[in-house]
């Protein structure tokens, strides 16, 4: 990643912890926002905003003008930020399908719009969602998440049109992702199968990139072996 100034949503989790490890290895400065984290005291190179609930817009604001103000700027927004929950239509609660769109949906809506004045003020903006392989098509037991992620997938292309020439907007789309918590809930599958941080990191760190510049609106699959 290019020496930008980096915002990470959902930063605790394994893969946004991943992506701003990567940042700050390439020179990068970094904000990071999380609902479950502790604020940290701040450093020249990096801000966490801890306790932070993204859903809400006033919270969102508040944490994406806190970077700016830290920093001077902001370059790129990844949202990280986000849930899963498997259940049937039939025996599952209604009320998982309210959950899962606002952590899934409202985090990446209001933390995009909070950034995009500022970057709009940057020579190449730049906002990365993640979202689904699983959004493509719903199987058993996948609804809400699917549901929640098509969301993702339908904000990412309606700001890519809004926000052209000035701000990129594309997501990644993984298949299942090799962390310990998936790992931990499905001990007999086959890991390898599965798509590394490393390998959804890098794909990131390009949709960030200069290389980049000329990809807007794009869902891009990163299923490793699956």
């Amino acid at each position: 990643m290019p020496a930008k100034i980096i915002v990470v949503t959902g930063a605790s989790g394994a893969l946004g912890t991943a992506v701003a490890a990567a940042a700050k290895a390439q020179g990068g400065r970094v904000g990071t926002i999380d609902h479950g984290a502790r604020t940290t005291s701040p450093t020249p190179d990096h801000l966490a905003l801890g306790g932070v609930d993204l859903a809400d817009p006033g919270q969102a604001q508040a944490a994406i003008d806190a970077i700016a103000r830290h920093f001077g700027q902001i370059d790129a927004l990844i949202n990280v930020a986000g849930a899963f929950s498997y259940e049937t239509v039939a025996d599952g609660d209604p009320g998982t399908w309210q959950r899962l769109y606002a952590i899934n949906v409202l985090t990446a809506l209001h933390a995009s719009r909070a950034a995009i004045p500022h970057l709009v003020k940057s020579k190449a903006g730049r906002i990365v969602n993640v979202g689904a392989m699983g959004a493509m098509h719903a199987g058993p037991g996948m609804g809400p998440y699917a549901a929640s992620k098509a969301g993702v997938h339908r904000l990412t292309e309606s700001l890519a049109a809004e926000l052209k020439g000035t701000v990129t907007v594309n997501a990644v789309l993984p298949s299942t992702i090799d962390t310990p918590a998936n790992r931990k809930s499905m001990p007999n599958a086959n890991f390898n199968d599965w798509v590394s941080l490393d390998e959804l990191t890098a794909v990131i760190k390009f949709l960030v990139s200069e290389a980049a510049s000329g990809v807007t609106g794009a869902l891009l699959p990163v299923t490793g072996r699956v």
